[in-house]
């Protein structure tokens, strides 16, 4: 793989990375339910890993949309309220709320680690698949990682592009850039 090649599959993953895995999963669990649909209309089977299955990648896509979610900065805000004040109040109302979202994040990480500490230390086995709980639980500190970084890397981003605005919103197609004098 040469550096060009290299340094292009980093920016692809960067930008697709959640999206990627989020599709993965739902894929998984459309097969795992259509799997077991036919195994018990058509076969008359139970098969005893869809549930699960289904289970663990439903869970893994959440995480990984809410990451999403932050990177696209989707998630439910009162937007409408926060632009109609001046610019300024607007940033220091996100600037809060981000940084209020980040400390939750901080501490969701310690608690899972945790959390996951004990499940190394007395591992236990899911029913169906047989596999160790600890490895699907690691959704947690990974979910909240991501999140964390996603929204780091947003301010990031918006301070190297001039810090105007509000973090990490687009002009959306009609509107204007911020007036100067609403800057500060």
């Amino acid at each position: 793989m040469t550096g060009g090649s290299a340094v292009a599959l980093l920016r692809w993953l960067e930008r697709h990375f959640e999206e990627a895995l989020c599709c993965i999963f739902l894929s998984v669990i459309a097969v795992a339910v259509i799997s077991q649909v036919l195994a018990r209309y058509v076969f008359e089977i139970a098969l005893h890993w869809t549930e699960e299955t289904a289970a663990i990648c439903m869970v893994w896509a959440v995480y990984m949309g809410a990451s999403l979610c932050v990177r696209e900065r989707f998630h439910i805000r009162i937007l409408v309220a926060v632009q109609a004040l001046p610019t300024r109040f607007g940033r220091y109302t996100i600037f809060m709320a981000d940084l209020a979202w980040a400390a939750f994040s901080v501490i969701m990480i310690r608690v899972s680690w945790d959390y996951l500490a004990v499940l190394w230390k007395f591992p236990s086995r899911s029913p169906s698949l047989g596999i160790n709980e600890f490895y699907p639980q690691t959704i947690l500190v990974i979910g909240y990682g991501l999140m964390l970084a996603r929204l780091i890397q947003t301010y990031v981003l918006w301070y190297r592009d001039g810090a105007h605005g509000l973090p990490g919103m687009l002009v959306e197609d009609g509107d204007t850039a911020p007036d100067e004098e609403h800057l500060f």
